[in-house]
């Protein structure tokens, strides 16, 4: 159940960078007006941010196009170094773990079978009991 969560959480993750990638290759933010007589940003409303939208899609430079993905790969690369770095440093830590546990585990086995056998080695004999006859009608 745990890892159907995971696994959901990550398509999700990769469906929502996907759609933001498209939806920046498909219409770039228009670009931010310096002139000094314009409104703030807290100012303005989504009618008017709608107005002020050109009507022809504005088309992303290759330049721009080639810098998105570069960004994109870069950031996936650097997520990954670190994933790996991190698995690299505590690979180590998980083998000795699991070394410690299974020297544990057999001494653990070696311990009871010791001591079942020098139990029943010093165990008094016990007298035999007489086992009634059965009794047939």
């Amino acid at each position: 159940m745990m890892r159907r969560q995971h696994q959901d959480e990550q398509s999700r993750i990769f469906y929502e960078l996907s759609a933001l990638v498209l939806n920046i290759l498909r219409s770039p933010p228009s670009p931010i007006p310096f002139s000094e007589n314009s409104p703030p940003a807290a100012m303005t409303t989504s009618s008017s941010s709608a107005s002020r939208r050109p009507s022809s899609a504005v088309q992303i430079s290759p330049a721009g196009f080639a810098s998105l993905l570069l960004g994109i790969s870069l950031a996936l690369m650097l997520c990954g170094s670190v994933t790996f770095f991190i698995g690299f440093i505590l690979m180590p830590w998980v083998l000795g773990l699991v070394m410690v546990l299974y020297v544990a585990g057999i001494v653990s086995t070696v311990s009871m079978l010791g001591r079942s056998l020098l139990c029943y080695a010093t165990a008094p004999p016990t007298p035999r009991k007489d086992v009634p006859a059965w009794k047939f009608l």
